[in-house]
């Protein structure tokens, strides 16, 4: 019984992407930057020239679902080295407005007060509009991390959709109720 499908094809690593395996630790460097990854204790990880194979060390079912994690988090991470990840909200709504400032970032949501995100490190924001926010950054987990924090401030509401959203995202909107 295989459980991780996943696990057995190879990640392979682009040219300009540089993977260093050491101990239980494996660090990936990339033109658009670095990151590190401590590898599960259950999985073996192989380098052979530009691909690199996750397998099992025992026959358990946490080991074979441990690889076919690990190996989707190395993808992940040379994905982000080379390529980089990046996702789009959009700001809907009269008087909805962003703007990027160094290291903050400015909303201006409907409330009484003005929202001031701060920027962690690794992830850059634009505002290319003052209604489109772009979150930019190597760390797939980060970006999103990030773009759910925007977007919790305010939410997309169901009935006229105001709010921040995914710009992928689709509003199933409400009908007002009817007297």
């Amino acid at each position: 019984m295989s459980l991780s499908r996943i696990a057995k094809y190879p990640v392979v690593v682009p040219a300009g992407v540089n993977v260093t395996i050491s101990g239980h630790t494996l660090s990936v460097k990339g033109p658009k930057g670095q990151l590190e990854l401590a590898i599960h204790q259950d999985v073996d990880i192989v380098q052979q020239e530009n691909e690199i194979q996750c397998s099992t060390r025992h026959n358990s079912i946490t080991s074979k679902a441990m690889s076919g994690t690990m190996r989707a988090l190395i993808n992940n991470m040379v994905t982000g080295v080379s390529r980089g990840y990046e996702k789009k909200l959009e700001l809907v709504g009269v008087g909805y407005r962003a703007q990027a400032q160094g290291k903050n970032l400015n909303l201006t949501l409907g409330f009484s007060h003005p929202v001031t995100y701060a920027v962690p490190d690794g992830i850059t924001i634009e505002t290319p509009s003052q209604t489109e926010i772009l979150v930019k950054g190597v760390d797939k987990q980060k970006v999103g991390q990030v773009a759910a924090e925007i977007r919790d401030y305010r939410p997309p509401e169901p009935y006229k959709g105001k709010g921040v959203r995914y710009s992928d995202e689709t509003i199933v909107l409400k009908e007002a109720k009817k007297k």
